[in-house]
């Protein structure tokens, strides 16, 4: 564990990602943010917070409140106008490791996680549900450094190879062609004892969602008794974000085959049994030891209470 605070020191920029935008971001005490690398239940913990913070009126919409800061679609002008007209505690996205991301004391950072062979399994049914036009989309937006994302070729072996053992920067070594996740979890998990950040496992939220809300808003430092818990964890099971996935992610359609209901998908761990061969799982252990240490490799797989 390092005694000092994050720096950045690398710069992401891709298809998706421009980590310069956070620049433009001024912080607020208070101000939430949701740190994952991609498929752990970001947009879960968005809604759980969002919930959290607007609990007893009117619930906002996550794209007007909730913006994924570091995504290069949408003008960052923009993105800072609506962050800034916003009076009440702010909940943002970043989908950045710590060492691309500005570190700044009075903000509380959430980091959920989810094991990488589950997280690839959600990511296959992202990228492979892609529409045409969506690529297109992410790809012609002015600015892009790096070569542009390729479509899916259909494979989901040839994808598992491909992710799990080449990244999409020089110092990333899994993740294409995408980011890492392995590595961007050991970026955050190396801080994990300083006091604004917090981390939160998909299995936890899974075995005992009231449990984990208590302990976010806790962290958050939002009041909220156990009637109130327990009333947004029934506003936001996964069944009940599946089954409103048009009004939590409109305009999916254009974006996904399938729609929101693509993009929340299962909501389930261990589907990778049974689809990764045993050749593949031993190509996850060789990155699982190359990118993380043995206490994180740990927690990555079984969470705070899964397992344990």
């Amino acid at each position: 564990m390092s005694s000092q605070y994050p720096d950045v020191a690398h710069i992401y920029q891709n298809h998706h990602l421009d980590n310069s935008r956070w620049r433009y971001f001024k912080p607020r005490k208070g101000d939430i943010v949701i740190a994952t690398s991609y498929k752990t239940g970001t947009t879960w913990m968005q809604m759980i917070c969002i919930h959290l913070v607007h609990h007893g009126g009117e619930i906002p919409l996550r794209s007007e409140v909730s913006p994924w800061l570091d995504m290069r679609m949408e003008s960052i002008e923009n993105v800072i106008e609506s962050l800034e007209a916003q009076s009440f505690q702010r909940v943002i996205k970043t989908h950045l490791p710590l060492d691309g991301l500005p570190y700044h004391e009075e903000l509380k950072y959430i980091v959920v996680c989810r094991d990488g062979r589950d997280v690839f399994m959600s990511l296959w049914n992202h990228y492979d549900n892609y529409t045409d036009e969506f690529l297109k989309q992410i790809n012609s937006v002015p600015g892009r450094v790096g070569p542009p994302l390729p479509k899916s070729h259909g494979d989901i072996h040839r994808f598992w190879e491909e992710w799990i053992t080449t990244g999409w920067f020089d110092w990333e070594s899994e993740g294409y062609p995408f980011w890492s996740h392995l590595r961007h979890t050991q970026t955050w998990w190396a801080f994990r004892e300083l006091p604004n950040i917090l981390f939160v496992h998909y299995s936890d939220l899974l075995s005992d969602l009231p449990a984990e809300i208590a302990r976010i808003a806790a962290f958050c430092g939002i009041e909220r008794n156990d009637e109130e818990i327990d009333a947004i964890a029934s506003q936001v099971t996964f069944s009940n974000m599946k089954a409103n996935a048009d009004a939590i992610l409109p305009g999916m359609d254009e974006a996904f085959h399938g729609g929101g209901k693509t993009f929340i998908h299962k909501g389930t761990n261990g589907r990778w049994r049974g689809v990764l061969t045993d050749q593949d799982l031993a190509r996850y252990d060789e990155a699982v030891q190359r990118e993380l240490t043995p206490e994180c490799a740990n927690w990555l797989e079984r969470g705070n209470k899964v397992g344990s």
